[in-house]
């Protein structure tokens, strides 16, 4: 069997594809003094501004500081946050000569305004309604290319819902990317696509599993291994949508991993919890590459599951570097 190192060594072979809804992340760190004489709110003095990529564009972030090849297939406004946005794939390594600019809508911005280490409020600025067939062409084509040619090892399906996925489209790459051994992998948003069986892996959080399967939510009943409420939806959704592993992480309780073997459960490696905006953006990055790079679905679950353990200890949405993910595997040895 590999090991968990040597897979890390072989993630800069690896290109992988990622298709989604990109975003601009915005955070203003500043610091509270007072509250504000014009209503009962803090006053944050803006020290400093920095951005970097979301959404999808945060998957591919976490790929190319990882070591591999990530590949941009997704859409963004002509306007300067997606300029900023571009160029900060670039800055990375991202191969953004698929990513589509269009005057027809803004970029989604998300700003968060933090003092200390607290975010106290996040601003949106986004165009969600369904994106143009013209552009979506323009999108999925080139990928389909790069399926048919055998120029990626993988493709990571990231819904936000703001208006690029639909289920025809993923119908079709899904298709495309099983007839030439391609890896799928899908971080769903309940409600949005109808179920396209046959995907590699599906990586919901447990709410989104539960809404994915129709089933109201309830608390964790013990060990996930003993969860029937869980192991239920976990059936409605391998029955629905025929994923070969369905992957959904539980929070405080880890990961559990459902496939044909049965459920295998991996229990957290968080430290110390700070943040954890963009810790499912690095599970299906992690997991996919693991994927890629020739683990089995328990050992790039176990991977994804320490890179996760390391992220939410930053604060912002923060990618894992292949060093860090390193120094976390041979910490077990």
């Amino acid at each position: 069997m590999v090991s968990a190192l040597d897979l890390i060594q072989k993630f800069p072979r690896c290109r992988i594809a990622v298709l989604g809804d990109v975003m601009l992340d915005v955070y203003l760190w500043g610091q509270v003094t007072r509250i504000s004489p014009e209503a009962p709110v803090p006053v944050v003095n803006v020290i400093r501004r920095t951005t970097c990529p979301g959404g999808a564009a945060n998957v591919m972030r976490n790929i190319a500081t990882l070591g591999a090849r990530a590949v941009a297939f997704g859409a963004c406004g002509a306007d300067a946050a997606g300029g900023l946005l571009e160029d900060e794939l670039k800055k990375l390594g991202v191969d953004t000569s698929f990513l589509v600019r269009t005057p027809a809508r803004c970029t989604t911005e998300k700003r968060r305004i933090v003092a200390g280490n607290q975010q106290l409020m996040r601003v949106d600025y986004e165009d969600a309604s369904p994106i143009g067939e013209e552009v979506r062409a323009a999108v999925i084509e080139p990928l389909l290319r790069q399926i048919r040619e055998r120029a990626v090892d993988a493709v990571i399906f990231e819904d936000y819902a703001k208006g690029l996925l639909s289920t025809e489209m993923v119908a079709e790459i899904v298709a495309a990317a099983r007839e030439n051994g391609i890896i799928t992998a899908l971080d769903p948003k309940p409600g949005r696509l109808a179920p396209v069986p046959g995907i590699t892996v599906m990586k919901p959080n447990r709410s989104e599993a539960f809404a994915l399967a129709k089933i109201a939510e309830t608390i964790p009943s013990g060990a996930p291994e003993a969860d029937e409420n869980l192991k239920k939806v976990a059936a409605v959704i391998a029955e629905k949508w025929a994923p070969e592993q369905l992957l959904i992480s539980l929070a405080s309780q880890g990961m559990a991993l459902f496939s044909h073997n049965g459920v295998d459960v991996i229990p957290t490696r968080a430290r110390e919890v700070y943040d954890v905006s963009g810790a499912g953006d690095t599970v299906i990055s992690v997991y996919t590459l693991a994927l890629a790079s020739g683990a089995s679905p328990c050992v790039a679950a176990e991977l994804a599951n320490r890179a996760a353990g390391v992220v939410v200890g930053k604060v912002g949405t923060a990618p894992i570097f292949a060093e860090e993910l390193r120094a976390e595997m041979e910490n077990l040895r």
